[in-house]
């Protein structure tokens, strides 16, 4: 089940969004069994994300090699278990979090890759720049030293209201068109189980899976 699954979303990314770009799949691994997500990596699944840090301090050692991404919601005592070994820290939502990653990657003598976070429904209980912002904030934390901003995340709202889900896509690759020239930005990423399909057609080249690979996991 679990090939069948994955083999599944793979093609229905094979052809790219419609800009022409490759989309990237991230396995979304909260709760997943280190043995399935290395099952999932031997069937050709390159990057996954885990949306805790103690989750990804104590998998990292044990997952086969890939793109080990962070996804979830960042404290920034816990930033201490992704410097150095996360491939990709997609869910950098405030200054503070950018001052201590660029703070913790000094120290460590590394290079941190960053998504910064859009709260792209300017929604309440979401984090997040806002889109107005986001420009100013890239900036912000492109002068910061050993940090890298190589794109934009945000997650859609729940909603029915298909005409409004396009319009926060267009919006978003809207802004990540306007600054990728700036900063070299490689990663668009937006989409998840229910809603990447639209996604894709509207500008997402990343996109983050979990139940509809791995199967309900609560």
């Amino acid at each position: 089940m679990l090939n069948k699954n994955l083999q599944k979303v793979l093609s229905d990314i094979s052809g790219g969004n419609n800009k022409g770009e490759p989309i990237t799949l991230v396995g979304a691994t909260k709760f997943v069994p280190v043995d399935v997500i290395n099952e999932a990596i031997s069937l050709g699944l390159t990057d996954i994300g885990e949306n805790k840090a103690q989750e990804f301090r104590d998998k990292f050692p044990i997952v086969s090699p890939c793109n080990y991404h962070f996804i979830g919601t960042i404290q920034t005592n816990k930033i201490k278990y992704l410097i150095g070994k996360a491939s990709l820290i997609e869910s950098v939502s405030s200054y503070a979090i950018i001052d201590e990653i660029s703070r913790q990657s000094v120290s460590a003598n590394v290079t941190s890759n960053v998504l910064l976070q859009v709260n792209i429904g300017n929604e309440e209980n979401k984090h997040g720049f806002s889109l107005e912002e986001i420009s100013v904030a890239t900036a912000y934390a492109s002068k910061m030293p050993n940090v890298k901003v190589l794109g934009l995340m945000a997650m859609l709202p729940d909603s029915d209201n298909e005409p409004y889900l396009i319009s926060l896509c267009e919006s978003l690759r809207a802004k990540y068109d306007e600054l990728k020239p700036i900063y070299d930005f490689k990663h668009l990423s937006l989409g998840m189980s229910g809603d990447y399909l639209l996604t894709i057609k509207h500008g997402s080249n990343m996109i983050r899976v979990g139940s509809l690979i791995f199967g309900s996991r609560y």
